[in-house]
């Protein structure tokens, strides 16, 4: 029997390893604090 995290997008063995849920964490967690960091740099210091 697979686990959820194996029908969701991440269709891979190994999709809920805690080293992948980690490393997909990291990606989503800092692309999103690099798209932040940027806006508030482009609003505040070049306005």
């Amino acid at each position: 029997m697979s686990s959820d995290f194996d029908r969701g997008i991440m269709k891979f063995k190994g999709a809920d390893t805690p080293l992948a849920i980690t490393v997909s964490a990291v990606l989503i967690l800092g692309a999103i604090a690099l798209l932040v960091f940027w806006a508030l740099r482009s609003a505040y210091i070049f306005s």
